[in-house]
Order: C-alpha cells, then sequence, then structure tokens
C-alpha cells in the first residue's frame, strides 16, 4: 500500500461530489478543495455554494475559490498546500502549465467521456444526443491542451434508449469515483503507462446553447427523441403550443409510418403518449410541460386537453 498522498481537489457541480467523498473516506488527505466563486441561485438570485463547496465544509476541509489561476498571488497559496496531486472534476476553470507544474505527481482529470471522443464542455449531452451506443469516464494526466492529456484509466458504460443526460450523468459521476482511487495507488507506485490519445479520433462536445433546445420537427424521430433526452434536465427541449413554449421532458422514437402528416401534427394520443409526425417516422411524448405548470405524463396531460390534429412548432399550435 503506497504512503497516503496529500491531494488538492478542484471541482464545482454535482458530478465532481462523488469522487470527491471517495476521496475523502480514503486513507489520502485532502489538504484543499478549489471550487468556483459562490454564485445566485434560485428565485432570490441567493448567493449559493456549489456542491463541492458545501461538502467541503461539512469535512472541514479548507476551500479556496479564486476567480483565476494565473495570478501569482493564488499560486503561491496553492504551492503552499505541498500537493503530491492536483485531482480534477469539472472545475471550470483552466489550469496554466505554471499550475500543472505545482504537484509532484501533476494533475488528474476526470472526462466523462471515452477519450479522444467528446473533449470539451457537454461531453455527456453530446454522446446521446448523436447516438453513441455507450460512454464512459477517462482518468487523463492533464496536459495544457483541451482534454488533451494522456490517458490513465478508462470505464465504459452503455447507454440505454431510457437514458436522459441526468441518468447518464449520475451513473458516470459514481464510475469516476470508482476509478479514481485504484488509479491513484498505480500512479503513486508508476505501475500506470499513459496511452496518448489518437488525435485523428477526437471529436469536440461544444456547450450547450438554449437555442438548440427548440425542436426541428422535419428531422427523424429517432434524432429528435435523442435531443429530448440529452436536453433533460437542461435546457429542456421545447416546441411551440398555443404560441407559448411547450416543454418537452421524455419521449420515444416509433417505427416510419405512412401517416403523409405534417411535421409537427399530432396524429394520436393515449395514455402511452402524445405521438408526432416528424420527417420519419413517429415521436412518441410521454412527459410534458405548460408554461407555469409542471411535468405531467401524457396521461394526466391529456385529462384536461387534447391535442389531437394541432401542428406543434411554428405554427403556434393551430389545427392543421
Amino acid at each position: 500500500m503506497p504512503s497516503p498522498l496529500r491531494i488538492i481537489y478542484a471541482g464545482t457541480p454535482d458530478f465532481a461530489v462523488p469522487a470527491l467523498e471517495a476521496l475523502i473516506a480514503s486513507p489520502h488527505d485532502v489538504v484543499a478543495v478549489y471550487t468556483q466563486p459562490d454564485r445566485p441561485a434560485g428565485r432570490g438570485r441567493k448567493l449559493t455554494p456549489s456542491p463541492v463547496k458545501q461538502v467541503a465544509l461539512a469535512h472541514g476541509i479548507p476551500v479556496e475559490q479564486p476567480e483565476r489561476l494565473r495570478p501569482e498571488p493564488v499560486q503561491v497559496r496553492l504551492r503552499e498546500y505541498r500537493p503530491d496531486l492536483m485531482v480534477v472534476a469539472a472545475y471550470g476553470l483552466i489550469l496554466p502549465q505554471s499550475v500543472l507544474d505545482i504537484p509532484r505527481l501533476g494533475c488528474v482529470n476526470i472526462h466523462a467521456s471515452l477519450l479522444p471522443r467528446w473533449r470539451g464542455a457537454a461531453p455527456i449531452q453530446r454522446a446521446l444526443a448523436e447516438g453513441d451506443e455507450s460512454t464512459g469516464v477517462t482518468l487523463m494526466q492533464m496536459a495544457a491542451g483541451l482534454d488533451t492529456g494522456d490517458m490513465l484509466l478508462k470505464g465504459v458504460c452503455p447507454i440505454t434508449p431510457a437514458d436522459t443526460a441526468r441518468t447518464l450523468h449520475d451513473r458516470l459521476a459514481a464510475m469516476g469515483a470508482a476509478l479514481l482511487l485504484p488509479c491513484l495507488d498505480d500512479l503513486a507506485d508508476g505501475r500506470l503507462h499513459p496511452e496518448p490519445q489518437d488525435e485523428t479520433l477526437a471529436t469536440y462536445a461544444r456547450k450547450l446553447d438554449k437555442a438548440e433546445a427548440l425542436l426541428e420537427w422535419s428531422l427523424p424521430a429517432a434524432v429528435l427523441d435523442r435531443r429530448i433526452r440529452a436536453f433533460n434536465p437542461w435546457p429542456v427541449a421545447q416546441t411551440l403550443y398555443q404560441g407559448q413554449p411547450l416543454r418537452l421532458w421524455m419521449s420515444r422514437s416509433l417505427p416510419a409510418a405512412g401517416t403523409g402528416a405534417t411535421p409537427g401534427t399530432v396524429v394520436a394520443e393515449g395514455p402511452e403518449g402524445i405521438d408526432v409526425a416528424t420527417g420519419e417516422g413517429i415521436l412518441r411524448i410521454t412527459c410534458l410541460q405548460l408554461p407555469g405548470g409542471k411535468p405531467l405524463e401524457a396521461k394526466a396531460f391529456l385529462n384536461a386537453r387534447s391535442l389531437l390534429g394541432t401542428c406543434l412548432g411554428d405554427d403556434g399550435g393551430k389545427a392543421c
């Protein structure tokens, strides 16, 4: 068993919590946590600590929240912790080379994809939206580029037809935590053999944009279904109904049917869902939400209204 490591942990959102908790429960010493500054949240826009900060404070771990890591005083402070290693998970700040060089064993990143596929900010959502059959977690020795460092360890996670970005997020966060501790022991003992990434296979997972959430009904049902699930829980896919945004939380794609209906037309409805014609096949909406309301299963939604014959989308919910 290698000697315990002095670790600085850098992370911000929920995704980074399981790995931090695993480190806290391990023999290693988490000497400090770096996280994003508190941000306004909720209806009152009250300054709220990140999920990672809340865990750190609950365990009495020092918390640092610099706006940037480039200023010399920030780097001096980081050196004072004398870290053997820095573990990074969805931190949200760029680590300059001068920071990467501070820990004795460098910096290890927990990335939610099978690198080099889906480098960047939204790997979970892009894998789901593009129809990947599987994704996973890569533990990577960090370099100055965007997710370009050598790979240390991988875990593979199948993507099911019922998965959303939330369900994948939760499984991958747990997987990252499970991979981390054995990886650190092997890294400390020099048993790991870092694998360079194949640049010819690299893809970029650009940040999500709210504008992407507006569905185009001319697309195939299978594509629309993946987007709905990829945008759950944010930014949530939507269409127009009676001139108002109708949010679509869950769906499934049905085999192509020759309805001849205009894409966006509601061609059937019932307890199992609301069937909408698309550019190819039928999209069955199973959970949706009106403005000011809460998400409802299709059966409950249809108790108060019928959408049959309605054109969703640019026509604003008029009869077809």
